[in-house]
């Protein structure tokens, strides 16, 4: 069961505009923009073609594909590409997610009711439960499920034969994947952040089917503070709509867009304001560095954890924070992005 720290660091997360994390809200908001097959899909060059040949394949054999395994950070696309793999094979799919399955009975009455060839999408898969997982390996193999009936001794385990089905199982956290439900996903994806070309191409997309006249310098301003995550590009699109819509003449060009993100605090390298308290208490507070964790955290009035998991990813990614077995130091980029003159005797990382 989460800590009640752990569900609070989710909850910051989420409330933050550059978040990649999703509420039922805003996926709802998401299903009207996702592309339906695998030629729209936006991205992931090398993922789309291996997956193409997998699907295709499959489709000319008139059987199940392999089990595919979809991971990478949040935002990028792994829900999107399940619905597409199950349309692109001409079936259904049933959706569920790892938390969500602590009982291998909760498990069984899933894929006891799967039809043939139909997909069933596993998201947050690693964190499955253990007695769910170990009956998930047995089905995804040999397509068979052990419902035991009755209880002490007089339990019986009845197999049940399953007709052939594909799972797409989505990951944040690869690692935490057990080797033996690893081995048996005979496809394995990994997404990557998106480039801002990419993400301009995403914005000009959903601002089609918003009915939106984004202009191009409206959406490379958009793209390039989207921290690489078409589901952030989408939230900052709906964003300067609004403000568009509200303060300005309806227009979608770079001026309302610089505008709308001011208002909500996302700057040129998509950093908000928790990213820049960490940054100016690094810098300004403790001179660079190096600095623990704790301390860091006590200075800009939040949890360790918080600071940890949902600011330092993308600071250390950009080159703006080091971490090294001392502490936190900042890096050359973290003082010229602040625009700050670093102490000479700073210990400055290059980034």
């Amino acid at each position: 069961m989460p800590c009640a720290c752990s569900a609070a660091r989710v909850a910051e997360d989420l409330d933050r505009l550059v978040s990649a994390g999703a509420e039922d809200a805003e996926r709802a908001a998401e299903a009207a923009l996702r592309p339906k097959r695998l030629e729209e899909f936006v991205g992931q060059r090398v993922v789309r073609e291996q997956l193409g040949l997998v699907l295709e394949a499959a489709v000319a054999r008139g059987r199940a594909p392999d089990h595919v395994l979809l991971s990478g950070p949040p935002g990028l696309g792994k829900t999107t590409l399940a619905m597409i793999i199950a349309a692109e094979l001409g079936t259904t799919v049933r959706v569920t997610s790892g938390p969500a399955i602590q009982h291998a009975g909760d498990l069984a009455a899933v894929l006891s009711s799967l039809e043939e060839g139909e997909v069933l999408f596993l998201d947050e898969i690693h964190r499955i439960a253990r007695p769910a997982e170990e009956l998930l390996y047995v089905a995804m193999e040999d397509f068979r499920v052990d419902v035991v009936v009755g209880k002490g001794a007089g339990a019986n385990a009845i197999g049940l034969t399953l007709p052939p089905f594909t799972v797409v199982g989505a990951t944040t956290r690869a690692g935490l994947l057990p080797a033996p439900l690893r081995d048996r996903f005979g496809f394995t994806g990994h997404l990557e952040f998106y480039d801002d070309d990419e993400l301009e191409q995403v914005l000009t997309r959903s601002a089609r089917l918003l009915g939106l006249d984004l202009h191009r310098p409206a959406a490379v301003e958009i793209a390039r503070r989207s921290r690489g995550t078409p589901r952030i590009a989408n939230r900052l699109l709906r964003r300067v709509r609004d403000w568009a819509e509200v303060r300005g003449d309806g227009t979608l060009d770079r001026a309302a867009a610089r505008s709308a993100l001011e208002v909500y605090e996302v700057d040129e390298l998509g950093l908000d304001r928790l990213d820049r308290a960490v940054l100016q208490a690094l810098c300004v507070r403790f001179g660079g560095g190096p600095v623990g964790l704790t301390t860091l955290a006590v200075a800009v009035g939040e949890e360790p954890e918080t600071v940890e998991t949902v600011a330092e990813p993308f600071l250390v990614r950009e080159g703006l924070m080091g971490r090294t077995p001392r502490g936190r130091v900042a890096t050359t980029r973290t003082w010229q992005h602040l625009r700050m003159r670093p102490p000479e005797n700073a210990p400055t990382l290059f980034g």
